[in-house]
Order: C-alpha cells, then sequence, then structure tokens
C-alpha cells in the first residue's frame, strides 16, 4: 500500500473508533487535559528523534501535528508528506477542518520544529511517536483502542 495512503488508513481508523467520530477528527474533546498537555510536551522534547528517522527516510511515511488558527479558533491539523529544511516542517493538510476557516484538506503547510503539537512516523503497520494518541484512547470502545494501542510503540 501506497505510504501516505496508509497513514490516512491510520488517522482513519483513529477517527472511526472515537465514540464523536460524526465530528471533525481534529474537534475531539474527550480526554485529560494534563495528559494532553504532557503528550505534546513530549513529543515536543523528542522532536530530534523525529528529524533523525526523517532525514534518513528509514520509515514508510512522516507526519507532524500543527495547531492552526483563526478568528474561529484553534485545531490540530495531521501534516502529511513532510519535510524538514532550515528548522522548518513543510507538507499538506491531512484532516478536513472543523472550525478553521483558513485551510482545507491537501493544502501545504509549514510550521517551525518549536511550533508542533506531535510528531510520528510509521514502520510497516507500527507507529513510532503519536503521543496525542494516548490521550483519546480512554475515549474509544475498548476493542479499537486496544487495535490502536497495539499499533503504537512505546
Amino acid at each position: 500500500m501506497h505510504k501516505s495512503l496508509f497513514l490516512l488508513c491510520v488517522l482513519s481508523l483513529m477517527v472511526s473508533c472515537s465514540p464523536e467520530s460524526s465530528k471533525p477528527e481534529t474537534l475531539v474533546n474527550s480526554y485529560d487535559e494534563a495528559e494532553m498537555d504532557a503528550a505534546v510536551e513530549k513529543a515536543r522534547s523528542t522532536v530530534d528523534e523525529f528529524i533523525t528517522e526523517l532525514k534518513s527516510r528509514s520509515a514508510d511515511s512522516f507526519s507532524v501535528k500543527a495547531p492552526i488558527t483563526d478568528d474561529n479558533g484553534t485545531e490540530h491539523f495531521w501534516i502529511t508528506d513532510v519535510e524538514y529544511s532550515a528548522g522548518q516542517f513543510s507538507g499538506l493538510i491531512g484532516n478536513d477542518p472543523g472550525i478553521v476557516k483558513n485551510v482545507k484538506f491537501g493544502d501545504p503547510w509549514k510550521l517551525s520544529r518549536d511550533e508542533i503539537s506531535d510528531w510520528m512516523y510509521l514502520r510497516g503497520e507500527r507507529i513510532h511517536g503519536g503521543f496525542t494518541i494516548d490521550p483519546l484512547l480512554g475515549s474509544y470502545p475498548e476493542d479499537q483502542a486496544e487495535a490502536l494501542r497495539a499499533k503504537l510503540v512505546r
């Protein structure tokens, strides 16, 4: 399966497991804020690990999560097909927006390494990183949470 398609399938699995799946995937609000803050901090503090993997192209696909804000609020989007150069990530918006109106699925986006809220790369069906997934698992049906949890490398 093409690496970007597989990544979108993984992201879709995360969304379809959510009890709020009728909402856009960027608007999940059933999580512990402290756990989410810790997950974002973990991603930011380990971003050099991600950059090393990205530069070596040793995985099947790479994504970073970006907070995007407009007058309507802030949403966090997975940026797919990621590249890294001169301290910036660039790629494509990988989710449909729920409240922000300044982006749409597939739009190009850039952000600095300090702005990310998460990172992930896939090697086979294993998810490396994706720390913001963990705080959301408690809101999923147990069998679906367990299937996703089994893909996470921790």
